[in-house]
This record gives structure tokens, sequence and C-alpha cells, in this order.
């Protein structure tokens, strides 16, 4: 089967239902890769039912041609290829023009691309005022969310989600405007000047100068350093049709503008069980403390009454080692060395407690292992980003995969507004009573 009618019904695979004696047949979809799909498009219409699914985790509401995952092997591709081989000889933005078009770029295109992000970096000046009306400990995501959704207000050129060209622009524009955002949004939380972006810079160099510069001296970025960041942005990209990217179709599918919907994203990730775990894990190091108290907290994790369990350890898709947490494992170690913080107590806890569930047979049989981000709260905490930054950056990351995402929707001829439907459980109809004649 060719990518032309991946997704297609398989002429000779059907479902076959059978309800109060009557059988509907259902056709089957099959993807590149993957297993087969029972399509239920006219299940209500044949049957009077319809399928209960909370969360949608059996369910496809989409057909696409950018991520897949096996959770059960373990594997993560954008567009076919590997996250490792991405992570280890690509760079972020090298991906991005990946999950927007569908191949990687040669180096024409590529330099191409880079430009054109290069030069949608700044944002609009009078946006620096909505940061100042914001209380100086509002929380990062909450500044993002306000923020990217007013872009709309600035850019009515790429609000037409009919054109082809505006939607482009506004796919650029998003990628090369977060950084800048998210850095405003960290610099405005500590009481420090907005730093402009530097367009002779790559992206992550770029982002960590605006993070960290300050005017009074020059900041000079470390190699090793933008790199590991450029890998964690790689490693977020995508993640298939996780709960904020399906916001973001989910809003997209109502017509909405591109930067609403990326705002609705944004609010989505915002959540502590989607992009707000490696804030969770870092706090439960912090919880454990020393590295003396690591195998009592071990102990309570076993414990099913014990009410505590340990952040940033399995997955809900994976059920294998996270491929991305390979990769990440990796940049955290070459992170720690580059800045000589190994002593440090906290990491001393981190790495102890990775010892230990790589090690034991608990962890090994329940298939627990260290996620993604058990190793990126470590590595962003080296990097010198408060808590608070942390979704904000997995936002930054995410953006692209969005606006892929999204763009892919919009170009969907099979796809409709969202309408999930729902299995009322409610009072059955009754009849109203003024309120003198009630009970």
């Amino acid at each position: 089967m060719n990518d032309t009618t991946a997704g297609k019904a398989a002429a000779d695979k059907a479902a076959t239902l059978s309800l109060n004696g009557k059988a509907s047949q259902m056709p089957m979809r099959s993807g590149t890769i993957g297993p087969d799909v029972i399509d239920v498009g006219k299940l209500y219409a044949n049957t009077g039912c319809f399928t209960y699914d909370p969360g949608f985790t059996s369910t496809a509401n989409c057909s696409s041609r950018i991520t897949y995952i096996d959770g059960d092997e373990g594997t993560l591709l954008y567009r076919g290829y590997p996250i490792e081989q991405l992570a280890e000889g690509s760079n972020f933005l090298e991906v991005c023009y990946l999950l927007l078009h569908g191949d990687l770029p040669n180096k024409g295109q590529f330099d191409q691309f880079r430009t054109t992000i290069s030069r949608h970096t700044m944002v609009h000046e009078q946006m620096t005022r909505f940061y100042t009306g914001f209380r100086r400990d509002a929380h990062p995501m909450a500044i993002m969310t306000g923020t990217v959704g007013a872009l709309s207000a600035f850019y009515h050129d790429s609000t037409d989600i009919n054109d082809q060209t505006q939607r482009m622009i506004a796919s650029h524009r998003m990628i090369a405007k977060m950084p800048t955002m998210a850095s405003m949004a960290f610099k405005y939380s500590i009481g420090q000047p907005f730093i402009y972006p530097r367009n002779d810079l790559d992206y992550t160099a770029n982002f960590l100068q605006m993070c960290f510069a300050v005017p009074c001296e020059p900041y000079v970025v470390n190699p090793i350093l933008a790199r590991a960041l450029d890998r964690i942005f790689i490693l977020h990209a995508d993640h298939e049709q996780n709960a904020s990217t399906s916001t973001v179709r989910l809003a997209g599918s109502s017509g909405a503008n591109p930067f609403a919907c990326i705002a609705a994203g944004i609010a989505c990730l915002w959540g502590p069980a989607h992009g707000g775990a490696n804030e969770a894990a870092l706090n439960m190091l912090e919880e454990i403390g020393t590295v003396d108290r690591v195998a009592e907290y071990v102990k309570r994790a076993k414990d099913k009454n014990s009410g505590f369990r340990l952040m940033g350890f399995g997955h809900r898709v994976y059920k294998n080692y996270d491929p991305r947490a390979k990769v990440m494992q990796k940049t955290c170690h070459e992170v720690l060395d580059a800045l000589g913080v190994r002593n440090e107590p906290l990491l001393k806890v981190a790495l102890e407690l990775e010892r230990i569930a790589l090690q034991d047979e608990y962890f090994i049989e329940k298939k627990l292992y260290p996620n993604i981000d058990f190793y990126s709260g470590i590595t962003l905490r080296a990097l010198g980003f408060p808590k608070d930054m942390f979704t904000v950056l997995f936002a930054v990351a995410r953006t692209v995969g969005w606006i892929a995402q999204w763009k892919e929707m919009i170009e969907d001829p099979e796809q409709r507004i969202g309408r999930p439907r729902q299995l009322y459980i409610g009072a059955p109809r009754r009849e109203f009573a003024a309120i003198e004649k009630r009970a």
C-alpha cells in the first residue's frame, strides 16, 4: 500500500457487529504501518448505537502522515524517521521543516527555511505591554496562553485558514515567535529586561541568549548546552494525537484562527498530567531530598497502599523503554558533565533513583522505566531554568507539531468539526412544575 492509499478502506476487510439480531458491516482501514482500524462512522445510522470510549484510547479521530508511535516496541517516527536518528544527526529547524513539509530539506531548502524563520523572530513592539499587564508572580504558562492567543490581534494577514499562503505564513510565524515570547515570559518573571532575538544565531542558541543574556555584559552561548536544548526540542516536537494536539485539532475543526488554536494547545499542555510531568518529577526529587532516603521512597513506591508513586517513570503509551528517554538520558549526562554539577544533592538523588530503577526487578517487571520527563526536568534545571518554565519550553518545542497537525487537519477533505457523543446518565424526561407546587 503506498502513501496515497494509506488509511483508505481495505476492499477485502470488514468487521461485522450483530445487534438485536441485525448484522451491520463496518469497513476496515489500513495504515502504512500499525494496526488496522474499524470505521464506525455509520454505526449510529445503521444500528442506533454509538461507541463508548473514555479518553478516546481506542478511537482514531483522524488519519495522519506526521507521527507514528508503537508503544509496545518503543518506537517513535517523525514522517517515517526514527526519533533517535533525528536527535543524533539532525537539528531542530530541520525537524521543523520535516514535520511541516513531509521530507527532510536539502541544503538550499534548509537555508531558505532558516532565513524565513529568522526574519519572523521579533514580535510586535506593542506586545511588550501585554506582559507588563500581568502580575510579576504570574505563572509563565498563564502569560503564554494569553499572549499567544493575542497574536491574532496583531497579524490579521495570516488568519484566513482557507488561504494556503496565509496558513504557511502563520506556521512560520508561530515557530519563529514562540521562543521570543517564551523568553519574554521568563525575563518578566525574574524582573529583567527583554532581550531581542539575534538572527546570526541558530534557533536554540538564540533562545538561550534571549533567556540568559543581560544588556550590561556580553553573553556567549555554550555550544554543548545549545546542542542539548536543540535535542530536547527535537524529542518534544510532536507525539501523535496526545491531549494538547487533539485540543489544537478540535479547536481548529471549528475554523478558529491558528493563533487561537495554538493558545488552546498551550492551555491543555499546562495540565500536570501532560506537559507538567517533568515539573512533577523534579518536585518528587526535592521531596526525597537526599540520597540516603531514596531506598525509603522506592519501598513506598512498591507499596500499593502508600499513596505514593514515582513521577517520571512509565508512560501511558510506551510499554517499553521510551525511545526519547534513551536520548534524553545521554543528553542529561552530557549537560551535567559540561557544567560540572554532578555533586549537586538533587542530581545525586536523581542518579541514584535512576540506578535503582534500571536494576530493580519490580520496576523491570512492570516496565516502569525512567521516561523523558524524568531526565528532562534534571537537564532543564541544570541549564538554569526554574521549574515553572519547564512546560513553557515544552510548548516552544511542540509548537511545530501542533502547527503541522493543524495544517494537515485543515487540508484533510474528510475532516469535519469535532463533535464527540456522550452516554447520558442524568435524569429521564420530567415535567416542569411551578415553584409553589414543588415538594
